[in-house]
């Protein structure tokens, strides 16, 4: 049966190849934009729901390619530290003390603050075990989600996430059968190396093959510090990057996550593979890592998303924050031109998709492409006057709670700031119930 929606009024921000702002409806039928224009006033409306959209702006839905749900219910837990001490005193620890019911209310609790802070698509690295958890919180939410178990089988690696080659390959295989096209093609499986430093080049290679196989992702992190970058070539005698390229972990099948510590030879290789690299501001700023030199890789041609990277290391999953910030860090080295509102919107919505390898269904408002749009109420006084340059009121002014609606899929799953597809009373009581237990079960790790 058909199901049509109507978003009427709205100023729309198509981020499509001219990238025009029009005063237009935007008609939904069937999950895919049929019509991106005015509509006939007297009939517009009378056989279809409709949302009025008038004084408010629609966009694409948002984008992030790198983020962790599982680390969810580890807010505020982990603050203040550089990353390997974070990883091993506090992440790895708690990330051990998972189970697949604290798994899941931590995927419910990160894709409900992601909804309602206008993210409608993400690229995501869960932990070890469980993924399958995180899975069915996601066809339950709505979300559009490519996801991965995280793969970590080097000898180095903390034993209690350690598993063998074969079995950390089998269950992804296993994953990706069962969850790869998933909820109509809304969910995706990606395979997840956690970074180069956790994996024997077996697993890495095997990766790579499985990945091409399936036709999907392979989601992974890398050149974060230079730490990493000092065991990566102290282990395999390669830099960093030209050993991923070497094991197939690059081209437009990949999505690299941080990439701080690249210099001009890593951007141009990059560039020319056209690996994905995903920029996450706040994590890098918190976690003291540096700051990724996005501005040089995107004149380089390079294909560059953004990401809010888990809850513990910035510690909120909102676009708007890293649309902003992305913007605003690159100034004080380059110059204020650097990194302009309409490139960092870009950052969030085509590049996301790109990282996603779903650049022809999302991204932007086009006629035939999936309907995952978000519409904004700029009437705060923090987004006024209301003549200012919209991209600049997007990017540095707007924030999350400035969301109203959003669409996934063609279907409402935000109305009027209101998450419609899930309790969110029940979503928040059982997230703080299995954080409280989650504490007390790795205290002796920590």
């Amino acid at each position: 049966m058909s199901t049509a929606l109507l978003l009427r009024g709205g100023r729309v921000v198509t981020m499509d190849a001219s990238r025009r702002v029009l005063d237009a409806d935007v008609l939904v039928e069937d999950g895919r934009i049929k019509t991106v224009g005015r509509s006939d006033r007297r009939t517009a409306g009378r056989s279809k729901p409709t949302i009025d959209c008038t004084g408010l702006v629609v966009l694409p839905g948002l984008v992030q390619a790198h983020i962790h749900l599982c680390q969810t219910l580890f807010r505020g837990l982990a603050d203040d530290l550089s990353l390997e001490a974070w990883l091993a005193q506090r992440i790895w620890p708690l990330e051990a003390a998972h189970t697949e019911a604290s798994l899941h209310a931590s995927a419910m609790l990160g894709a409900a603050e992601l909804l309602l802070g206008g993210t409608t698509a993400i690229l995501a690295m869960e932990t070890v075990r469980h993924t399958g958890a995180v899975f069915e919180a996601l066809e339950t939410i709505g979300i559009r989600a490519t996801a991965g178990k995280c793969l970590m089988d080097s000898p180095t690696s903390p034993a209690a996430l350690r598993e063998s080659t074969d079995r950390a390959l089998t269950e992804s295989v296993d994953l990706c059968g069962k969850w790869h096209g998933a909820a109509d093609g809304r969910l995706r499986y990606c395979f997840a190396p956690r970074f180069a430093p956790s994996c024997t080049g077996p697993l890495l290679r095997a990766v790579s093959d499985l990945a091409e196989r399936s036709g999907a992702m392979i989601h992974t992190h890398a050149a974060e510090t230079p730490l990493e970058l000092e065991t990566v070539k102290r282990e395999t005698g390669h830099d960093e990057i030209a050993y991923l390229d070497s094991v197939g972990i690059s081209g437009p099948r990949a999505a690299l996550a941080h990439c701080v510590w690249v210099d001009k030879d890593d951007i141009a290789v990059l560039a020319r593979q056209r690996t994905n690299i995903v920029h996450c501001p706040s994590s890098n700023l918190k976690l003291g890592s540096g700051i990724a030199p996005i501005p040089e890789m995107l004149a380089a041609g390079c294909r560059v998303g953004i990401g809010a990277d888990g809850a513990p290391c910035n510690n909120r999953l909102d676009a708007f924050s890293e649309m902003r910030l992305a913007a605003l860090i690159q100034k004080p080295r380059l110059g204020p031109d650097a990194l302009p509102a309409a490139q960092a919107l870009e950052l969030a919505t085509l590049g996301g998709a790109r990282a996603l390898g779903l650049e022809a269904d999302i991204g932007s408002i086009e006629v035939g492409k999936r309907a995952d749009l978000i519409v904004l109420d700029l009437d705060g006084p923090h987004a006024q006057p209301d003549n200012a340059d919209l991209m600049s009121r997007i990017v540095y002014s707007a924030r999350a709670a400035d969301v109203r609606h959003v669409i996934v899929d063609g279907r409402i799953v935000v109305r009027d700031g209101d998450l419609k597809t899930a309790d969110l009373g029940a979503v928040r009581r059982q997230a703080n119930t299995h954080a409280r237990a989650l504490r007390a079960k790795a205290l002796n790790r920590l």
